[in-house]
């Protein structure tokens, strides 16, 4: 990224000392934050560093990812400092079976961290004055696509290296239309939000997700127990609605998404499905 990173006072830089300075805290999840100006991919940079042996709580930012990739192998870009690309490191001590249950946990932390920070008059990470309406009404796309009405806002890709999971997250905030990769996403920008200022919104993200995982985590990753599926499901945009997923290995099903078990599947008329690709019929 050769330009200079002030060039745009619409997209100032993030300052990693800062970041660290707020969200790193002795007996707290966050270890080390560290931003780069460019990478291919925070996600495969950071599983290189989970095999070395990086702790858990370690987060890469970065202000231009050129290889970004969602889920299906699909690619997500964004121009330099238009959106939050991150990836944090974890190696939770929770069952495997519960697992999946992780991509879920990161979309209930990114949603609802858009949708604090768009609802209230701040200043800095502090909320003050009266409630107001939800700028984003940011949804979940089951398992974990962050919408806007029916367009994506955020991206989530959680891979498991070795024992760790690496969690990435695309949220776009100053794109403009004529900047959008697809014309179905959309960004905060767009949706009119009152904050685009990136640093509180990673901060928001970040404090939100450590609380949802030290919960989960410590109730050995039960959704019940920690409020995780409840949660989810009041910000789940699928449910009760008409959809068409097309599952692994080319097979589509139809029908009303009914509910999110226990195992985080998404119950389709009689059948529960653990992964595929959703689509929300108008």
């Amino acid at each position: 990224m050769s330009e200079s990173p002030y060039g745009d006072l619409d997209r100032p830089p993030l300052h990693e000392a800062a970041l660290r300075r707020a969200l790193v805290r002795d007996g707290g999840l966050w270890r080390d934050v560290r931003v780069v100006d460019e990478t291919g991919s925070t996600n495969a940079d950071l599983a290189a560093r989970a095999r070395e042996g990086a702790p858990e709580g370690t987060v890469l930012v970065t202000e231009l990812q050129t290889a970004g990739r969602g889920r299906l192998g699909r690619t997500w870009t964004a121009p330099p400092r238009s959106g939050l690309a991150l990836s944090v490191l974890l190696r939770p001590r929770v069952p495997v079976e519960l697992l999946g249950w992780a991509p879920l946990l990161t979309g209930v932390a990114v949603a609802t961290a858009v949708r604090r920070m768009t609802a209230w008059s701040q200043t800095g990470d502090g909320f003050l004055g009266e409630p107001a309406d939800v700028a984003v009404d940011a949804r979940l796309k089951w398992p974990n696509d962050v919408l806007a009405g029916d367009r994506k806002l955020a991206g989530i890709l959680v891979e498991k290296v070795d024992d760790a999971l690496i969690a990435g997250i695309g949220l776009n905030v100053s794109l403009r239309e004529d900047e959008l990769p697809v014309p179905a996403a959309t960004s905060l920008a767009i949706e009119g939000a009152p904050l685009t200022d990136r640093a509180p919104l990673l901060r928001a993200i970040l404090r939100e997700f450590a609380t949802w995982y030290r919960e989960w985590t410590a109730l050995a990753g039960d959704p019940e127990a920690s409020g995780l599926r409840t949660a989810y499901k009041d910000l789940c945009a699928t449910l009760g609605r008409q959809v068409n997923v097309e599952l692994p290995g080319g097979e589509r099903l139809a029908g009303t998404a009914r509910d999110v078990d226990g195992a985080g599947r998404l119950a389709v008329g009689e059948r529960a499905v653990s992964a595929g690709d959703v689509v929300h019929v108008r």
